[in-house]
């Protein structure tokens, strides 16, 4: 169980605060709720029902920077093959941005990241759905990435490249 105070990441939404924990009657029934604060959308406020554990589920620890420093090492040895047919590759890319895996959601920005470059090679964009993934899969990784090291998610990248030499 997660206790006030402690930093998670939440699904799609990123890197929260767990505010409060507390009772809400948000449904016409009171139940007990963590109270969740994105760390970079101030304008926004989630409530996750604590016995609901499809979406208590969603929950994860924030990675140490031990993690984070030995994922970005292992990055050069990892990526995915290139998934051609577009529905295919949208249920995969989905599917990993739900499970919020950070080994995999690095795996596939790596994946996104050396297709678009080959396409910039042909005079060619990303296609728009998998341009919109990269920018997800980056947002998320790079947001906790940041908060961990206590820099901005503008000197991720930066921090990623220094790692990797």
């Amino acid at each position: 169980m997660f206790q006030v105070n402690d930093t998670v990441s939440y699904g799609t939404h990123g890197v929260c605060q767990i505010t409060e924990i507390g009772e809400k009657n948000l449904t016409g029934k009171p139940m007990e709720y963590y109270i969740l604060k994105p760390v970079y959308n101030e304008n926004s406020i989630l409530y996750i029902p604590v016995h609901n554990e499809n979406l208590t589920g969603k929950m994860r620890r924030i990675l140490s920077i031990r993690e984070i420093t030995e994922m970005i090492r292992q990055m050069p040895f990892q990526q995915e093959d290139w998934i051609e047919n577009e529905n295919l590759r949208k249920a995969r890319y989905k599917e990993l941005l739900d499970a919020g895996d950070r080994t995999e959601l690095l795996k596939m920005l790596r994946t996104l990241y050396l297709h678009r470059e080959e396409q910039l090679s042909k005079g060619k964009k990303l296609h728009n759905t998998d341009e919109r993934f990269f920018r997800e899969a980056e947002k998320l990784l790079f947001d906790e990435i940041a908060l961990v090291l206590h820099i901005k998610p503008s000197q991720v990248l930066p921090f990623i490249q220094e790692q990797m030499n």
